[in-house]
């Protein structure tokens, strides 16, 4: 089976544990990410499968068209929104999705958490310039963490700010709230009493039609000055061009992401703001949940090839 394999970055997916599955397979592999529909459709013209790195290359109705050898899309994670469903379907390709795991992004986002309130990135820069102790941090202990959206990576968070002696406050929708209050968690009275009571909030929502721009520039406007927000989740949470705008006006007082609108990032307005940390959407990558997300992608697409049953999306 011509199998192709786009957007993996650190050229790291044929060093997994997990790449061996594909032995015997025709396999290409691309380092970069395409926007530009005439060479997604030659890069892609000869694919009987694709194996997608989560929502890097959005699989649009214009470029199935021009792909008439596709069969099966091979989803890495849970997730396929940004797969065309209908096109798929139209077509006949079999679209295919498998589990994820938690932990690397809750982990990344206690660290930006921590980086961003002790100032780390700053003062190692300082240091490398000869300057001493330039910056006073701000500890977590006994301060609010509030969490918009109570999931699998929301709650690591909230086990996670207790272990430091953080107040864990939440919001979300109805059964979020229920499932805070059974885990003895604080609920917000409101989304702005959350925004308002808040040290540092952080974002953990699926992006949806009900969640794009769920976080106002009215939001952000309720933070403290000394606050921060930590977005891991997805970009289009926050109201466009909302971040931006507050973090110039001084609420919140610093933000730290790890998600972008669009991807990857050259160059954006917030990287020049000082009250701003960024990582580039590392949540996902990691050594064990590259193995677990590749794992189940090539066996879901060995399972298709060998004619046995397989879940379609699509249908």
């Amino acid at each position: 089976m011509k199998i192709v394999i786009p957007d993996d970055y650190q050229d790291c997916v044929r060093t997994l544990d997990v790449f061996r599955k594909l032995e015997g397979q025709d396999v290409t592999i691309h380092n970069d990410t395409l926007t530009d529909l005439d060479a997604l459709a030659e890069r892609f013209r000869d694919a009987e499968a694709l194996v997608l790195i989560r929502e890097r290359t959005p699989i649009t109705a214009e470029l199935l068209a021009r792909l008439p050898n596709l069969r099966v899309i091979s989803q890495t994670g849970g997730g396929a929104a940004h797969v065309d469903m209908d096109a798929c379907r139209r077509q006949g390709v079999t679209v295919m999705a498998g589990t994820g795991s938690p932990h690397a992004a809750a982990e990344l986002t206690w660290g930006l958490v921590m980086a961003a309130m002790r100032h780390i990135p700053q003062e190692f820069e300082n240091l490398k310039a000869g300057r001493w102790q330039r910056t006073l941090g701000t500890g977590l202990k006994g301060r609010t963490l509030g969490i918009f959206g109570y999931g699998k990576i929301g709650q690591l968070m909230a086990r996670y700010g207790q272990a430091f002696g953080m107040n864990v406050l939440v919001w979300g929708r109805e059964g979020t709230r229920a499932r805070a209050a059974e885990a003895g968690l604080d609920v917000a009275g409101s989304k702005e009493a959350l925004f308002e009571r808040s040290d540092v909030l952080s974002l953990h929502l699926r992006l949806n039609a009900e969640t794009r721009g769920i976080v106002t520039a009215e939001d952000l406007a309720r933070m403290k000055p000394t606050a921060l927000l930590v977005n891991t989740s997805r970009a289009p949470l926050i109201e466009a061009g909302a971040l931006e705008a507050a973090l110039r006006a001084g609420r919140p007082g610093q933000a730290a992401v790890d998600v972008f609108d669009e991807e990857p990032v050259t160059h954006h307005p917030l990287l020049e703001l000082p009250n701003f940390l960024a990582t580039p959407h590392l949540g996902y990558v990691e050594k064990d949940s590259y193995e677990l997300y590749f794992g189940d992608a090539f066996d879901n697409l060995l399972a298709f090839a060998a004619g046995r049953p397989v879940t379609n999306l699509a249908e």
